[in-house]
Formats: C-alpha cells, sequence, structure tokens
C-alpha cells in the first residue's frame, strides 16, 4: 500500500515542477508596467520594450516626467525620446540651457557630460525640444539632460530639424489638437558635422548615429485617447542622414523630402540594428493603416 500513497506525492511534485518552468527567469526583476493613461507619454507603446533595470543597459527605460526615454549607456545617446504635446505645454518659461549629466543614471555607467560634445563639430541635438517644454522653467530645465541629447549635424539641427519641430507646434497641435511624439536614431556608420566624419565623440564614449528619426501622431483633443487613435490619426514619420553637407540651416523644409511611412522606418532601422516596434498598444487593424500613411 505504501508505494501507492507516494503516487500522489509525486505527481504533486512533478506538476510544481512543470508550473515552476513556465515562469521566465532572466536573473532580474522588474517592476511591473504601470497602467498608461490619457496623455501618457508612451500611450502608443513601448517601441523597444525599454526596461527600468539596470541590467538593461542598452535599453534602459527612464521617465523624466515631462517626456519617457529609452537610453543606451553603451552608446551614450537615447534609443529614443517619447513625449505628449498641447498648447497647455506651451507657455512663457525662458530656455534654460543648463545642459548637464543625469546623475540618478546607474553609477557604474559612464555620464555624458554638457561639455561632451565640445569640439566636435556636432551640436547637442534635443529630443524631446526646449521649446516643447515652455510651460514651466521646471519643464523647460528638464530637456537639457544629456540622456535627451544626440550629436546632430549642425545645419539638420538648426535647419529643417528646427522647421519641423515648429511645424509640428503651430500646424499639426495649434490650440485644438494633442500629439504623441516619438524621436529616435540609428546606424553605426556615423555622421558628418562640420569638422567632418565621425563615428564616434568623447573619446569613444558617445556614438554618432548615421539616421535622425520622428514620428508624431496626432488627433483631436478629447478623452479616452487610445480607443480615439484610429485610421483618421494624422500621422508624420521622417528619417534623415545625420549629414552636414545635405542641409542649409537656412532651409527650414527640407525635412519633406525624407517623408516615409512608420513601416518603412521599422524595417530600415531594425535593419540597421535598433529593432523598433511601433504603435504596439493600438488596435491592429487600425496600426496596419496608420503605419502605411504617408504625410502630406
Amino acid at each position: 500500500m505504501r508505494k501507492f500513497l507516494l503516487l500522489p506525492l509525486f505527481f504533486s511534485l512533478v506538476f510544481l515542477t512543470a508550473c515552476k518552468k513556465d515562469v521566465p527567469d532572466n536573473g532580474n526583476t522588474n517592476p511591473p508596467v504601470p497602467t498608461l493613461t490619457d496623455n501618457d507619454h508612451i500611450l502608443l507603446g513601448n517601441p523597444t520594450n525599454a526596461q527600468t533595470s539596470a541590467t538593461y543597459s542598452t535599453n534602459y527605460f527612464k521617465d523624466y516626467g515631462y517626456y519617457k526615454i529609452s537610453y543606451n549607456s553603451v552608446m551614450g545617446t537615447p534609443n529614443w525620446v517619447a513625449w505628449h504635446l498641447q498648447s497647455e505645454d506651451l507657455g512663457s518659461a525662458p530656455r534654460q540651457d543648463d545642459f548637464r549629466s543625469d546623475n540618478t543614471l546607474p553609477s557604474a555607467w559612464y555620464r555624458v557630460t554638457s561639455t561632451s560634445y565640445s569640439g566636435s563639430g556636432f551640436d547637442r541635438g534635443h529630443n524631446c525640444p526646449s521649446a516643447d517644454r515652455t510651460s514651466t522653467i521646471a519643464a523647460n530645465s528638464s530637456t537639457f539632460y544629456m540622456t535627451n541629447m544626440i550629436p546632430q549635424a549642425p545645419t539638420l539641427n538648426q535647419g529643417p530639424w528646427a522647421g519641423l519641430e515648429d511645424h509640428i507646434r503651430a500646424n499639426m497641435v495649434g490650440n485644438s489638437n494633442e500629439a504623441w511624439i516619438y524621436m529616435g536614431n540609428y546606424g553605426n556608420a556615423g555622421g558628418v558635422g562640420s569638422n567632418g566624419h565621425f563615428t564616434v565623440i568623447d573619446n569613444g564614449k558617445v556614438r554618432v548615429p548615421s539616421k535622425v528619426w520622428k514620428l508624431v501622431v496626432v488627433i483631436p483633443k478629447g478623452n479616452s485617447d487610445i480607443s480615439r487613435m484610429d485610421r483618421n490619426a494624422t500621422v508624420l514619420c521622417v528619417s534623415m542622414p545625420n549629414d552636414n553637407s545635405l542641409y542649409t540651416a537656412g532651409n527650414k523644409t527640407a525635412w519633406r523630402n525624407y517623408i516615409i511611412s512608420v513601416s518603412a522606418l521599422e524595417i530600415e532601422s531594425t535593419a540597421n540594428g535598433t529593432a523598433l516596434s511601433l504603435f504596439s498598444n493600438i488596435p491592429e487593424v487600425e496600426r496596419t493603416v496608420l503605419k502605411s500613411k504617408i504625410y502630406q
């Protein structure tokens, strides 16, 4: 009789062992993903599934309050930055120009400083623009963390990129609309600044990206945002070479020559080493349409 009494215990152990194997163990415990609400900067999705753990050193998620980022500590730049924009974010706060390191990053990581780009021939190019955060001094100051910067060709930064930022604020958002904006970069072939071609700066600590992209989705102001994110939303997507020889600071509209679909951006970025999955929080039937749109 004893051997039959042991059978239930045996099968119980097998069951518990099998259940345990179903739980992934990557040696890291991440905080649960918070519930997203209207106006959340990443309401449309987390393009690289960035996580708030130091073990994710090339895809580290951080919430700065006024924007959210995926930071790559190996490259010394963000993979992407996301922010929500509406007229309430715009005011009269002056530009702070207080470029600085983020000293709250994991202590083992190199911290890019305000002078890391000095003499490189590249601008400290904002991802979330200073001019998109002028409601308060604190909001504007937040955009000057070096984790919000990339080495950007000066003529690109000061010319068509500045023009694109102005176009989004004035013509796409205005007083009656709201926008979700993502900016990122990819490519290891380097860029061309005012001093020529470089793949890295700051003694190899900061990578110079080959391409810079921006994605904007605009809908009228309202509530229940994700449920209103349908095929009628306006979508603008550009991907531009980080090359000083291709632009002039005076030509603010050259971004129109680099408009692509979101699907094309995903393919190109992934092929160059940065896999993106955009609009992951939008229902698939609408997501497919939005990804195929070309801005006119």
